[in-house]
């Protein structure tokens, strides 16, 4: 086993410790490995092709450093995946926004996880559903006599 040091601020560490508690976990170390086990697993790259929907989830402060201004922008950039966004004000400096995505599992994922990585992003989540037609139920073929 490696020891690792990492940097968490007094509120997560809060959540976390209450979490561990409420789980049974006898220390923080076994919380960690099984919330990092997790987040590895939600974000391993399927080898799928093909195209999807999604719904990208992402809480951010509104007054980080330009944040609206690069959000705006790289959705811009995209606007051939993005369907629709909801935008949700849930206190004076938090934003939550729910956009619905549709096309390349690999565009999705990659333009997802460039809005959820832009500093001031606090929370975010991307949740893909495949729809190669492979996957979905085909139509009945009619034949001609």
């Amino acid at each position: 086993m490696q020891r690792v040091t990492i940097t968490l601020d007094d509120d997560l560490l809060a959540e976390i410790d209450a979490e561990a508690g409420a789980r049974g976990y006898q220390n923080r170390s076994e919380i960690f490995r099984d919330l990092v086990r997790a987040g590895l697993q939600q974000s391993t790259r399927s080898s799928d092709s093909g195209d999807c929907v999604a719904a990208l989830v992402y809480v951010y402060d509104h007054e980080s450093r330009d944040l609206s201004g690069r959000l705006v922008r790289n959705f811009h950039g995209h606007h051939d995946l993005s369907l629709a966004t909801l935008h949700v004000h849930l206190d004076d400096h938090n934003c939550m926004e729910l956009t619905a995505l549709q096309g390349s599992i690999k565009e999705v994922q990659h333009f997802a996880d460039h809005v959820i990585a832009e500093r001031g992003v606090k929370y975010g989540r991307v949740i893909t559903i495949p729809t190669n037609a492979s996957r979905q139920r085909k139509k009945p073929q009619t034949h001609r006599a």
